[in-house]
Order: structure tokens, then C-alpha cells, then sequence
């Protein structure tokens, strides 16, 4: 997993840690990263893409997520998650994301999640557009 800089079309969202991210040890559970990470990507998509009162014909399934973590958070820090799309082929795309603190911009986390594209209806995976594909490349 590459755990460079993020390249400057990604997208960032900002977020405090709640109280309720913490666990037994006093710090964020892994499981909060992993909700973190999810929660960009969705912010991302609906900055290209806002929900509409129509449903959406396409949704985007989670296949795999790699995380490696490497420093902890803590109740009251303010975070910065940085996430882009790496690549796109056939159905997939591979989306990178970094969590880093935003005071001192130490990187606390560093995920690739392999993400599908399904149709709504039947539940089977399909073909990413290509302005689709070039919107989640390339825009932020």
C-alpha cells in the first residue's frame, strides 16, 4: 500500500473525533477509521454526484478495504481525510484515502478500498461509465 502525499485533485473532509469513536484503550477503534474512510468516499461521490429525490439506478459496493494504521487519534482531535480515485476497469475502482491529524499533519492512517459499481435493481456489477470514470480521476 503507498502511503505518499495525496495528489492535489483529492478530495478533503474535515471531522472532529467523538467522544463515541474512542474505545477501551482511550483511543479511535479501528472499526471508526474504517467508518471514516467509508464516510469520505461518500462525500466525494455526492460532491460529483448529488443525491437526487430519484433513486439511484447504480450503487457502490465496498469489495475489500486494506488499512494500515499507524498513529492513534484521540476524543477532540480535528482530522483531515484525503481521498481519490487510482483506478478505474470494468466495474472496480481503487480508492486510496489518508487520515492525518490536522495539527501537526501526522498521518494516522493510510486505506485502499476496492469499491464496485452494482446495479440498483438486480444487484450485479456494471461497467463504470468513462464520465464517470473521469469525473472520480480526475476531480475534487
Amino acid at each position: 500500500m503507498d502511503t505518499s502525499s495525496a495528489p492535489a485533485h483529492a478530495f478533503q473532509h474535515t471531522f472532529t473525533v467523538e467522544d463515541s469513536d474512542i474505545d477501551q484503550l482511550g483511543h479511535a477503534n479501528n472499526v471508526a477509521y474504517v467508518r471514516w474512510v467509508q464516510d469520505v468516499a461518500a462525500a466525494h461521490w455526492h460532491s460529483l454526484y448529488p443525491p437526487s429525490a430519484e433513486q439511484s439506478p447504480q450503487v457502490w459496493v465496498v469489495q475489500e478495504h486494506q488499512i494500515r494504521y499507524l498513529r492513534s487519534a484521540y476524543a477532540g482531535e480535528e482530522l483531515r481525510a484525503l481521498t481519490w480515485v487510482a483506478d478505474v476497469k470494468g466495474a472496480s475502482s481503487k480508492r486510496c484515502t489518508r487520515i492525518e491529524r490536522v495539527a501537526d499533519s501526522q498521518l494516522l492512517c493510510a486505506a485502499e478500498t476496492q469499491w464496485v459499481l452494482l446495479d440498483a435493481g438486480s444487484g450485479r456489477p456494471i461497467r463504470v461509465p468513462g464520465e464517470v470514470a473521469e469525473r472520480l480521476m480526475f476531480s475534487h
